[in-house]
Order: C-alpha cells, then sequence, then structure tokens
C-alpha cells in the first residue's frame, strides 16, 4: 500500500500510512497545536510546577495568584523579574526550530497555542502563535488594563506609559483568571483537522479540555509527550520522548520530509 495523501491548496504531501492518529483520516489542513512547560524544559526554564510541587522554590499560591500580588506585591514582582531575566540566558531548541519550520511552509491553517509565558517560540521564528497565559516580556496595567512590551523590572512600581499609574504587573493570567483568546483558540479547535498536544501536563484547564473539544469536533489527536500525561488516554496516539526529539520527527512526517 502506498503512503496517504493530504492535499492542502494546490499542494499534496505524502504522509506516512502507519501513523495511527491518522487512521481514516483523508486530509489535513487545520492544524492547532498545544505546546506547555516540557518543550522548554529542554531549554533549561524550570517547569511550572516541579517534583516537589513547587515553582523554582516557591508555592504557586504564593506567586501566581490575584490574591498572592494583593498579599506581597513585591514578591512576586522579583519572582517574575527573575523568570524575565532567565530569558537572556537560554535558547529555542530543535523542538521550537521545528515548529517555527512547520508554520513557514504549511500552506493550510495553523496556530500555535502555549502555554509558556516565554519568548522561545518567537525566537525560532514562529509567527502564527498565541500566549493563552500571558508573556513575561509584557505587562499589564491594573489602572487602564494597558497591555504593553517590557523587559525591565517591575520591583521599583514604574508607571503605565498610557495612564500613569503606578500599577504595572506581570502581564501572566494568574489561577482564577481567564486566560486570553479564548474565543480564537475554541474557533481554531472547531475547525482544526489534527489537534497536537506538546510537553503538557494535561492537568491545567481550560488547555487540558483542548483535546476533547478538537475531538468533538472530527479532529485526529495526537500527544508528543516526555511521559504519559493526565489525558494521554484521550489522545487517537501518544508518542513519549524528548520534545527536541519527537517534534522535528513529527513535523518532517508532516511536510513529507
Amino acid at each position: 500500500m502506498g503512503p496517504a495523501w493530504s492535499f492542502s491548496g494546490e499542494r499534496a504531501m505524502a504522509i506516512g500510512t502507519a501513523l495511527p492518529y491518522r487512521r481514516g483520516m483523508t486530509a489535513i489542513r487545520n492544524i492547532v497545536i498545544l505546546t506547555g512547560a516540557g518543550i522548554s524544559a529542554e531549554s533549561g526554564l524550570a517547569t511550572f510546577r516541579g517534583p516537589d510541587g513547587l515553582w523554582e522554590g516557591h508555592r504557586v499560591e504564593d506567586v501566581c495568584t490575584p490574591q498572592a500580588l494583593r498579599r506581597d506585591r513585591a514578591l512576586v514582582q522579583c519572582f517574575y523579574d527573575q523568570r524575565r531575566a532567565a530569558l537572556n540566558t537560554v535558547v529555542p531548541n530543535a523542538a521550537h526550530r521545528a515548529l517555527a519550520r512547520l508554520d513557514r511552509e504549511w500552506p493550510g491553517d495553523l496556530l500555535i497555542v502555549t502555554q509558556n509565558v516565554d519568548d522561545l517560540h518567537e525566537r525560532a521564528g514562529a509567527t502564527r502563535l498565541l500566549h493563552m497565559h500571558g508573556e513575561l516580556n509584557s505587562a499589564l496595567c491594573e489602572g487602564c488594563g494597558g497591555r504593553m512590551r517590557w523587559t525591565g523590572s517591575l520591583g521599583d512600581s514604574p508607571s503605565c506609559p498610557a495612564c500613569q499609574a503606578p500599577r504595572l504587573r506581570p502581564d501572566i493570567v494568574f489561577f482564577g483568571e481567564v486566560p486570553y483568546a479564548m474565543e480564537r483558540i475554541e474557533a481554531a479547535l472547531a475547525r482544526a483537522d489534527l489537534f497536537v498536544s506538546i510537553g503538557t501536563s494535561g492537568a491545567v484547564y481550560p488547555a487540558a479540555g483542548f483535546v476533547q473539544v478538537a475531538h468533538h469536533n472530527g479532529a485526529a489527536t495526537l500527544e508528543l509527550n516526555l511521559d504519559r500525561s493526565d489525558g494521554s488516554g484521550m489522545f487517537d496516539e501518544s508518542r513519549l520522548g524528548p520534545a527536541s526529539v519527537l517534534v522535528p520527527r513529527w513535523v518532517d512526517e508532516v511536510l513529507g520530509s
């Protein structure tokens, strides 16, 4: 039996038939990819919550909730200042670069939704990208609601360039807050032919429910993860291993290399 052909626009590409997540699929045009901490861990960034339940030595409740910001603003600002500064010590890895290649070469619709707040996808070259949990290199004004690029410290309570209020905070979606661009994400999942989850725990909602939404709308689903996640059983196929190995291999498959 020959390869299955996926027709996207004017371009046809052969994708090996021995791919369980494609069983029964005749075409893939629209792809939604979800990335989590596992894809950046290989670049040297700490995962959101380590084996001890802490994030860089802190309880999540102490640095990633609105209550924490009200209780100890200095601690929260300092914590994210340190995370922002750490971005200068890391570079994108092979998984980031492979997704940037897919972004450049895929002729159909593509949306990379990342739970990560780092900038490694952008630095690798990805453009069809959405940060659902905010970004370290961005600040949010609690006064006027403005969001702005910010690469310096927030610890000295700088004023908002727009409204002059000294109420800038990290542009991070804390627990209990609504992630960004959920309507856009849900619309993309409704149109998706393929949903791929990379380096996620499958434990943080609403992102953990994306596989169910995609499946309900008829998309094939694939997980690429270092270990089995809480949601592995919901995917058509789950491949285990380092993202820096699995993602480039999968991108090669999709692009027919």
